[in-house]
């Protein structure tokens, strides 16, 4: 029986969104309890004031690293904190709509699926393009295929910030990456496992890197050595 959902929401120097974001969660339609958990990755002495006073008592859990050590760190650590029987990952800039986690944990509830992603890049997802954003669109797509390629799987985005994950799933998942590697690190570790992903497709609003977006294609490459790393030469778990 579902009972609770918890959502994490990773964040460092998000001022701009963050409030919206948390709001925006607190009013997704799910019928069920929602442990909220931010987990702030060293932001700046200001920045920390504010969430303390103006989110903290809007949420479940505040997180509050000294310092950045990336946001693959931060999930680790709301992982870890999380008792839900499902888990959403949350970003706290406002390209993923929370509006949606309905039909994101659906599947998870009609017994359909353990893990789901949702896609940006299904034929049914609907974005909205923005400058700047091309060469990122071209490299998910990417990874997603070499990804595919060592997997067996068929998804359509790897990348995806929403992966939904029963808690028999999370709660036993074995992560190591600190930084954006954490992506095809979780894919590679569901893989390992033979823990089927079924996608749902997903609305999504990119930001450009004028508006805050973090990551860059060297965060590309590493994700390609994380594929061969996490699939080839860890040790199955």
């Amino acid at each position: 029986m579902i009972r609770q959902i918890s959502i994490i929401i990773p964040c460092y120097n998000e001022r701009k969104t963050l409030k919206e974001i948390v709001m925006a969660v607190i009013e997704s339609p799910i019928p069920y309890t929602k442990e909220i958990i931010v987990i702030d990755d060293g932001s700046t002495s200001e920045t920390k004031a504010w969430i303390e006073s103006e989110i903290k008592p809007l949420i479940s859990q505040w997180i509050n690293l000294p310092t950045n050590q990336g946001k693959g760190f931060a999930i680790r650590q709301g992982l870890k904190a999380a008792t839900g029987d499902i888990l959403i990952i949350q970003d706290a800039d406002l390209e993923y709509d929370p509006s949606e986690y309905p039909k994101l944990i659906e599947p998870i509830i009609q017994g359909k699926a353990m893990v789901v992603y949702g896609s940006r890049f299904s034929t049914l997802a609907t974005q909205t393009q923005k400058r700047g954003y091309t060469l990122n669109y071209f490299g998910n797509k990417a990874l997603t295929y070499l990804s595919n390629l060592i997997t067996g799987y068929t998804l359509t985005d790897m990348e995806t910030c929403y992966k939904i994950m029963h808690r028999s799933v999370y709660s036993t998942l074995f992560l190591t990456e600190n930084r954006f590697g954490i992506e095809p690190e979780i894919t590679m570790t569901l893989a390992n496992r033979g823990i089927p992903i079924m996608e749902v497709p997903i609305t999504y609003d990119p930001r450009s890197y004028q508006e805050g977006k973090k990551i860059k294609w060297r965060d590309g490459v590493f994700a390609i050595l994380c594929l061969i790393k996490y699939r080839y030469l860890r040790p199955k778990k």
